[in-house]
C-alpha cells in the first residue's frame, strides 16, 4: 500500500513518532488504546507513525501481537499518515516473517534495525537487510542505525551496497554524526531521518528528510512547526522551538528508557489510561513521573 505522504524527498512523511505499544494493567495488548493513541498523534501533527520499534517494546511482543497492532493502527490512521512497521530482529527468518506479515497488512514502510547482540559483519548486515526487504515485496525500507543498542554500526561503504536495493530508501540515524550523515546523503542519496530528538534541528538544517521521535508523543505539533520553519529558511523560529522543547527532550530522553517516559507523558496528557510496560522494563517511579511532568510543563506542553 502506498503511503498518503510519500515523496522522493521524504518517503515516509516529515514528523513521525515511534509509537508506544499500550498494554492493559495485566500486560495484554490493548488494541483499542493503540487506536486512540494513533489517532491522537496524527491529530496533533504527526504525518507518520513507526509501530513495533524500540519505543514500542518490540522485543517483548509476539508476531501475532505485532500483526494485530499494525492492522489496528492502519485501520485508525492509515488513510492520512504513513504507518511504518518495525520488523527488524537479530534473527533473519523471524524478520522475514514479520516483513511478510506487514506487507499483507498494508504497511507503508518497513523499519529494519541492524541485527543486535550477535554483531554480524558488514556482509551479514547486507544479506540480512536484502532478505528482509525482499520479503516485503514492494514496501520501501527505512534502516535503523543505532550502534549504542545493537553493538554494531553500519559502515559507510555498506550504505553504498545497501542502496543498490531500490527498496532501501532511508535511514533512521541514531549515530549522531552530522558530518557523516551529510556525506552519506551526498554520496549515496539515502534519505536521513533523525533518530535522536536532541539532534532533530541539526539533521533538518543539513537536509534531513524528517524525524522519528519519542518526544513527538507530546510535541508533534511543535516539531511540525520546526520542520516548516526550516523549510522556509526561518532558522530563528526553528531555534526558538528547539530551545522551548529542551526541557521535554531531557525529561523524556535522558532519565530512563523512552518507552517508560513516553507512556508517562501520554498518561499525563490524558491520552493513555495505563502506563503498563513489559519486563524487563520497570514501571516509572514517582520521581520519574515528576521529572516528565516538570519537563512537559517547562516546555509548555502541559499545564502546571
Amino acid at each position: 500500500m502506498t503511503s498518503p505522504l510519500a515523496s522522493e524527498a521524504a518517503p515516509f512523511g516529515r514528523v513521525l513518532t515511534a509509537m508506544v505499544t499500550p498494554f492493559t494493567p495485566d500486560g495484554e495488548l490493548d488494541v483499542d488504546a493503540a487506536q486512540r493513541v494513533a489517532t491522537y498523534l496524527v491529530d496533533r501533527g504527526n504525518d507518520g507513525l513507526v509501530i513495533s520499534g524500540t519505543t514500542g517494546e518490540s522485543p517483548t511482543t509476539t508476531v501475532d501481537e505485532d500483526g494485530r497492532l499494525l492492522s489496528a493502527v492502519i485501520e485508525a490512521v492509515g488513510d492520512r499518515a504513513s504507518v511504518v512497521a518495525g520488523v527488524g530482529t537479530n534473527d533473519t527468518r523471524h524478520s522475514i516473517d514479520l516483513a511478510e506479515q506487514a506487507r499483507k497488512a498494508g504497511a507503508h514502510g518497513l523499519l529494519i534495525v541492524t541485527p543486535y547482540y550477535s554483531k554480524p559483519p558488514q556482509s551479514g548486515i547486507v544479506q540480512h537487510v536484502n532478505a528482509v526487504a525482499n520479503a516485503g515485496d514492494d514496501v520501501p525500507v527505512i534502516l535503523y542505525d543505532i550502534p549504542g543498542r545493537t553493538g554494531v554500526q553500519i559502515a559507510e561503504p555498506t550504505y553504498t551496497e545497501l542502496v543498490r536495493n531500490p527498496l532501501v530508501v532511508a535511514v533512521k540515524d541514531a549515530v549522531g554524526d552530522l558530518e557523516r550523515g551529510a556525506w552519506l546523503m551526498r554520496e549515496t542519496g539515502i534519505r536521513i531521518y533523525s533518530g535522536d530528538d536532541a539532534l532533530n534541528l541539526g539533521w533538518l538544517a543539513i537536509g534531513g528528510s524528517g524525524i522519528v521521535s519519542v518526544v513527538g508523543h507530546a510535541a508533534a505539533r511543535e516539531y511540525a512547526d520546526m520542520v516548516a520553519a526550516v523549510d522556509a529558511g526561518d532558522l530563528a523560529t526553528a531555534r526558538a522551538i528547539n530551545e522551548r522543547l529542551l526541557p521535554a527532550v531531557r525529561a523524556l530522553m535522558t532519565h530512563t528508557q523512552g518507552a517508560i517516559t513516553a507512556k508517562v507523558a501520554l498518561q499525563l496528557l490524558g491520552v493513555l489510561e495505563h502506563r503498563t510496560v513489559r519486563g524487563p522494563l520497570p514501571e516509572a517511579t514517582d520521581d520519574e513521573v515528576a521529572l516528565v511532568r516538570d519537563g512537559l510543563v517547562a516546555s509548555g506542553l502541559l499545564e502546571s
